[in-house]
């Protein structure tokens, strides 16, 4: 191939690659030049500069350098390649994403601190209360005022008098790394030392801390609060992040980032919020309205239906509802003002006949591996039911794949779904609220109500390992 020496072909040759795309912004995004590309055009230019018979051979002076200058050259296209990327939500990556995050409204998360604090019985428990049990997501609250949940549930009685508790900061970030050791005017507000009064399910417990019959020992920092999202994790939630504010989308993501929101659902019965309808712009204004006419006396025809997590507290002063309140505040628009509502949490588990391949376990099924083993399997559970959308059913072939896709699993026998309360399908005068299990069959799901959302219930002794 003879070299360009004209000013055209040099522009033509800088204009395209060696396999002739072009180079630069494309329609396909940024393509950086080659650096044989960088090198043929030096070479064309010094030959039209200096005159065809220049020596450009390999090892001369004039082709080193140019060699030199076209490998600096091909950085900087790397570099400019690079700042094109992180022009842009799907590519940026690090401080770039966040900066494009921040642009959006939308900083880039904080992950929730975790640590250990010490339950321990310091004293008998009172005959009335033969085990003391505190449920996964009881509050605690340090001296500061700040709140953690523990992570599992703890069960003290006479034989287990201590147990080292995981705990989780309720509010993601910095703050929630409690130094029980810092001082601060001579107090520690870092320490973990109490039940979170906000919380009436470990109101009895409370009642034992204060009468000495149970202590809490906070020994060790909380880590993790300073860390972020991942790119990954953060680049899903700025993609799928509306650009609009009144409508349904808008409030959903809002109130999906308030911490104790499990899963929010927005019923927009009347169209009335989101203009975005297959009606719209498809008729004259002086004709119709936008959307089926609702009761002007009653402000509420927005729905936003809200499934707490379990450490969350709904209502009192700054609790969950009024978090979600503030947040919808931010979005919704003007003169309405939804109702927002919390979602009836039903409560579900299993019972299941284990058969264990490749663990050594006790004839009662007790044993330290097959009690870490039916755990694993209890996390795997709750993961799938924790990700179900409100109303979603709870299936039972879900279910059957989490078991036994446990390794060392080797068999799952007569496995039921079960449902607290049982569902009540007959209206009876008198009767109330339904009480008690319901069981359902083999391979039949577990019906949730379309304002409902399952919450796992475990009972060791529905996990039985033969």
């Amino acid at each position: 191939m003879t070299d360009p020496t004209t000013g055209a072909d040099l522009d033509a040759l800088a204009r395209s690659t060696a396999s002739g795309l072009d180079h630069g912004v494309t329609a396909a995004g940024f393509v950086p030049k080659p650096v044989g590309r960088i090198l043929d055009e030096k070479i064309a230019l010094a030959r039209a500069l200096f005159g065809a018979d220049v020596d450009l051979t390999s090892g001369s002076v004039l082709r080193t350098l140019l060699e030199l200058v076209s490998v600096e050259d091909a950085r900087m296209w790397s570099h400019l390649g690079l700042v094109f990327d992180d022009s842009f939500v799907s590519t940026a990556t690090g401080e770039a994403l966040s900066r494009l995050g921040a642009e959006l409204g939308l900083t880039r998360p904080f992950h929730r601190a975790t640590g250990t604090v010490r339950l321990a019985l310091a004293g008998d428990l009172p005959p009335e209360v033969p085990q003391l049990t505190l449920p996964r997501g009881s509050r605690l609250r340090s001296r500061g005022g700040t709140s953690v949940f523990l992570a599992d549930p703890v069960r003290l009685d006479g034989v287990t008098r201590s147990v080292t508790a995981a705990v989780t900061a309720f509010e993601p970030g910095p703050g929630g790394d409690l130094d029980p050791a810092a001082q601060v005017d001579g107090d520690t507000p870092g320490r973990i030392d109490a039940f979170d009064p906000a919380d009436a399910r470990t109101s009895g417990a409370a009642a034992l801390v204060t009468a000495g019959t149970l202590t809490i020992t906070h020994g060790e920092k909380l880590e993790g609060g300073s860390l972020t999202w991942s790119d990954e994790t953060y680049r899903d939630l700025l993609l799928a992040y509306p650009r609009t504010l009144w409508t349904p989308d808008a409030l959903r993501v809002a109130v999906s980032l308030v911490p104790g929101v499990r899963q929010v659902l927005v019923r927009d019965l009347y169209g009335g919020l989101d203009v975005n309808q297959s009606i719209y712009g498809n008729f004259s204004f002086a004709e119709r309205l936008f959307s089926e006419q609702r009761s002007l006396g009653n402000p509420y025809y927005v729905t936003v239906l809200v499934a707490p997590d379990e450490s969350a507290v709904w209502d009192g002063p700054g609790q969950l509802a009024d978090r979600v309140r503030q947040a919808v505040d931010t979005v919704r628009p003007i003169g309405i003002a939804p109702s927002i509502e919390q979602a009836l949490q039903v409560g579900v588990g299993l019972r299941v006949r284990l058969s264990l391949d490749g663990l050594a376990a006790s004839d009662t099924g007790t044993s330290a591996g097959t009690t870490a083993l039916v755990g694993r399997i209890v996390d795997r559970i709750r993961r799938y039911v924790g990700r179900l959308r409100i109303g979603e059913p709870v299936r039972y072939s879900e279910a059957m794949w989490a078991v036994m896709n446990e390794p060392g699993v080797a068999d799952a026998r007569d496995l039921r779904l079960l449902r607290y309360p049982p569902r009540l399908t007959d209206a009876v005068l008198g009767a109330g609220q339904p009480y008690g299990v319901q069981e359902f069959g083999v391979g039949e799901d577990v019906t949730i109500g379309p304002a409902e959302v399952p919450v796992l219930v475990t009972d060791p002794s529905d996990v039985v390992v033969a």
